[in-house]
């Protein structure tokens, strides 16, 4: 075995390899690779589907299909074909040779398999290994030192079938709404020990420093003893304690006290290690590790949920063990991935959902900081007495010792067997609490209430009591919908009501699997599949940074700079167990570019490192800035805070320099010309400094642009109300200085339309209309060819677009996205999407293959509309657009989620934040339009990005 993998061996299996002779301890010897970038090939067979019938190559660990074998299948097929339909079940046969070492002889020598899919049959040298194993995301072994040849090639054969023999299996884990695969996905190796030996261990290590174990041994044969250390993790022994073993002894408890140890939370994931030491005289000590964290889990009924005596709120995921390329087969890095990403969003939990996931997902989250949900498989049914019996023992002497696991689940959405609720005590020493993650009234179990997909208004009414409540999936997020869409509303529920646990988003990424049979096509299976915050790869879409935003430890409500802002920022510390001394925060005053600018960002920038405030957990105080006398000469403030691990949490930003301020650097321009005004039988004729507009008399609507330096422009038709009608009734021309232009008034919503024309070429267009009732949109739209758009630049909010009740997650900036036609949970998920919705914004240049054109207006809260677009899919896009292209808003749709009322549910169940706009007023706005490159101007391609002054007290 080459030094590669015993190093992965000793990180996934927490094992030990001494290089001292007179101590042994677990040898192990890969048959597989140990991961899905690390493969080793055998030989295969599948009965059913491509390639079936004929011996061929095969990696492993993979599943069958992404090698090009056999069948797709999504569990809802199962379902669709009925009852009475006999599913095809492909069979895959695998046979691989090998050899032991010399020195593994007169060892315990054991085969283990981390995971396959779903029934798997064992043979060595032509023998059974054991019973069939059944259930498709647990470690099994057999022991095998009765069948092995020491020295010589040996035969093993693997039969795995994709369906199982058990119903029960079947309805839990095979008839899910997932992707259904088939193989030896996880890897697969030889265990040798002495015959003496520890097999396995249970810790239960509490906040007081109190330590227990149970240490079960296997082959004891004559007395000796059992020595623990405890060590921190600069290796330094804290504890040691020995404790005497007889012969044919199975189990043996040990107790040990630390002073004052560091406290293992997902805030401060501090671990220990726990050395074991079985010794006889006559054979040589046998040596065991196991990592793990002092932390007290309490559930207290009808009060909450508590780590070390703080009362917690999981701000959590649901996670699918997943990638496109090789479905549930993934490695390590791909765990560490995910474990970062859900923490940059600010989460503290996760949920395993709907199985156990690799050893190194739990790993990780014991040394980075997650509460981790461990969940029995169960997708809506549940596994027999017998064999789930089986599993949980699988399950739980595999997951023990992970201090992140802070509660079992025993399966999900009435996949509950609550004969096995009793099972996981009898292998947890510290009896972790057992939830049922259901969506039917009447599954709460042990005080906790985990019902799925309840709205703000139904929570509130579930947060009265009696139980704990912490929902284990909600807003559900297939497409742009759901996630972080309400959210803000139902986390304030949460974290201000007694009972309130929070929960656990549905859900982390996109199903998307690369079908081999499809050209390498990404498929999320229609709308079962792309329910995820992030596409396949992780692509982060809008919602993964307004969660971000909403989930933030350092809670921030200001929402601008009063007008006599002296510095100080109102902070709420939304950690459980850390002070915000432990933070850090730095401001930034910035200018940001303009219009003409050859690229997006911040012009110039000064910064300063702020003394962080002393706020406890979950107490209130503020953060003072020591701004400098000219702070208001800048366009806007950044606050930066950073974690005591060194991670960003989150940036805010707020404006300084109003809209008035921003557009008087934007319009001056170098030329001017006269001002033309002309007429024929259609149109008016607005022209200066070589731009032409004509404006409709029949309508008032802009109808046609030029300029002398390009093609006709094609943005038209407008503006058009987005919601309302009118009907033009007098018109009336007029000049103000050396500035012409034609005032239109109408009857119905739209009180009037003026177009001015300016002697630089800067088109004024200002517009009254009223608004009546609750509106999901109100403003003006124009037409202009999709197709013919190429990027858009803008200062406002960005760069991902919002929605009304997902305004969050996005900061104030100029900012630059090329075309693309991304739809979320669609693909080809190139975010930030390029159409959609985008809040207060000041200027917008349009670059386009008719060439550029200019938005601005001196007001603030501009929605622009860019295009086309959808937030969720279904027999109609939902929610519905203005009409038009282009839209200049003043309110804009909140969206809903898949679950909430149905496809075209109501988003206002989610919360205040979702209702339509309440909008019975008349609203006036301007906007100002340049269509063309001005003369004089020049696209500053020279331009350098000057060096940002760093402030220091």
């Amino acid at each position: 075995m080459n030094l590669y993998r015993l190093c992965l061996l000793i990180i996934f299996l927490g094992g030990y390899v001494s290089p001292s002779l007179a101590q042994v301890s677990k040898q192990v010897q890969y048959l597989s690779g140990t991961d899905n970038e690390h493969t080793v090939e055998w030989d295969f067979w599948v009965t059913g589907g491509r390639k079936a019938g004929k011996w061929d190559k095969i990696a492993v660990p993979s599943h069958w299909e992404l090698q090009g074998f056999g069948a797709y299948n999504y569990g809802r097929d199962y379902v669709t074909y009925g009852k009475n339909f006999q599913f095809h079940d492909e069979k895959g046969i695998y046979r691989h040779s090998f050899q032991v070492p010399k020195s593994w002889k007169g060892k315990r020598i054991a085969i283990v398999f981390e995971g396959s899919m779903t029934d798997t049959e064992v043979k060595i040298n032509g023998q059974l290994a054991g019973e069939k194993h059944q259930g498709s995301f647990y470690r099994f072994s057999y022991d095998i030192s009765d069948k092995i040849l020491v020295g010589k090639d040996n035969q093993l054969e693997v039969t795995v079938s994709k369906m199982s023999d058990d119903k029960t299996v079947n309805n839990a884990e095979r008839l899910a709404d997932y992707w259904i695969l088939g193989g030896i996905y996880r890897p697969v190796y030889l265990e040798a020990t002495p015959t003496a030996h520890i097999s396995w261990t249970a810790i239960d290590a509490k906040a007081n420093g109190s330590f227990r174990s149970q240490v079960y041994l296997s082959g004891i044969s004559q007395p000796g003893t059992l020595h623990v250390d405890l060590k921190d993790k600069t290796g330094k022994t804290v504890a040691t304690k020995t404790v005497s073993v007889a012969a044919g002894d199975t189990v043996k408890s040990m107790e040990l006290q630390v002073d004052q140890p560091q406290l293992w939370t997902a805030e401060t994931p501090d671990r220990y290690e726990a050395q074991f030491t079985l010794r006889s005289k006559s054979t040589s000590p046998y040596l065991h590790h196991e990592r793990f964290g002092f932390r007290t889990i309490e559930v207290r009924k009808e009060d909450g949920i508590y780590v070390n005596g703080a009362k917690v709120k999981m701000k959590g995921v649901n996670r699918h063990v997943w990638w496109p390329e090789t479905g549930r087969s993934v490695n390590r890095k791909l765990d560490l991935q995910d474990v970062k990403l859900i923490k940059e969003m600010n989460m503290n939990a996760v949920r395993c959902s709907h199985y156990p996931p690799d050893q190194s997902f739990l790993e990780i989250c014991d040394s980075l900081g997650l509460y981790v949900l461990d969940e029995l498989a169960g997708w809506q049914k549940a596994y027999g007495t017998s064999v789930g019996k089986k599993l949980v023992k699988e399950m739980v002497i595999r997951d023990v010792n992970h201090p992140s696991i802070i509660l079992w689940s025993n399966g999900n959405e009435g996949g509950h067997n609550k004969e096995l609720v009793d099972e996981y005590r009898k292998y947890d020493l510290s009896d972790r609490t057992v939830i049922h993650a259901h969506h039917r009234p009447g599954n709460e179990i042990n005080g906790i209430d985990c019902n799925h997909y309840e709205d703000y208004y139904s929570t509130k009414k579930i947060l009265e009591g009696p139980n704990i409540y912490m929902p284990t999936e909600f807003l559900h997020a297939q497409d742009d919908g759901g996630a972080a869409a309400g959210l803000a509303d139902i986390w304030e529920l949460h974290w201000n009501a007694k009972l309130g646990a929070g929960g656990f988003i549905w859900d982390f990424a996109d199903e998307g699997i690369v079908r081999t049979d499809f050209n390498n096509t990404i498929d999320v299976n229609k709308v079962n599949a792309p329910d995820g915050i992030l596409g396949p790869h992780r692509e982060k879409e809008g919602s993964f940074f307004a969660i971000r935003e909403i989930f933030s430890p350092v809670h921030i409500k200001m929402k601008s700079l009063a007008p006599d802002f002296d510095g100080r920022i109102p902070l709420e510390n939304r950690y459980h167990h850390t002070n915000l001394q432990a933070c850090q925060f730095t401001y930034k005053l910035v200018n940001y570019q303009r219009p003409y600018a050859n690229f997006a960002g911040i012009d110039s920038a000064q910064s300063q490192v702020i003394i962080s405030p002393d706020i406890a957990p979950t107490a209130k105080g503020q953060l003072h800035l020591n701004l400098p006398q000219d702070w208001k000469n800048y366009d806007a403030l950044l606050l930066t805070a950073i974690d005591q691990h060194g991670e960003d949490i989150y940036t805010w930003s707020w404006r300084i320099k109003s809209n008035a301020s921003i557009l008087a650097d934007v319009l001056p321009l170098q030329t001017a010309t006269t001002v033309d005004l002309q007429e024929d039988s259609a149109n008016y004729m607005l022209k200066a400094n070589g731009i032409s507009a004509f404006i409709s008399k029949k309508t008032g609507l802009l109808a046609e642009l030029a300029n002398d330096y390009s093609m006709k422009l094609s943005f038209q038709n407008g503006p058009v109300l987005v919601d309302g009608s009118a009907t033009l009734k007098s018109s009336k021309l007029y000049s103000d200085g050396n500035k012409r232009g034609i005032a239109f008034f109408y009857e119905g919503s739209l009180d009037s339309v003026r177009w001015t024309m300016h002697p630089d070429g800067w088109l004024q267009l200002e517009y009254a209309y009223q608004s009546k009732g609750n509106v999901p949109f109100a403003g003006v739209s124009f037409d202009f060819p999709e197709n013919y758009a190429i990027s858009v630049k803008w200062l406002g909010n960005g760069p991902y677009r919002v929605w009304k009740n997902r305004l969050q997650g996005v900061t104030r900036n100029t900012w630059e996205n090329m075309y693309n036609d991304s739809k979320a949970g669609i693909g080809p998920w190139t975010f930030p999407e390029f159409k959609g919705y985008f809040s207060d914004v000041s200027w917008m240049q349009f670059n386009t293959t008719q060439g550029k054109f200019l938005v601005a207006t001196a007001q603030e809260d501009l929605f622009v509309r860019l295009f086309d677009f959808y937030g969720i899919s279904g027999p109609k896009g939902y929610p519905a657009l203005p009409t038009g292209n282009i839209s200049f808003l003043d309110a804009i749709p909140p969206i809903g989620t898949k679950l909430a009322m149905g496809i075209n549910s109501k988003a206002a169940v989610n919360g205040p934040a979702g209702e339509l706009t309440a909008l019975n007023r008349t609203i006036s706005r301007t906007l100002y339009f340049y269509f063309g490159l001005p003369k004089g101007e020049k696209e500053n391609t020279q331009f350098i990005m000057p060096k940002v002054n760093v402030l220091t007290d």
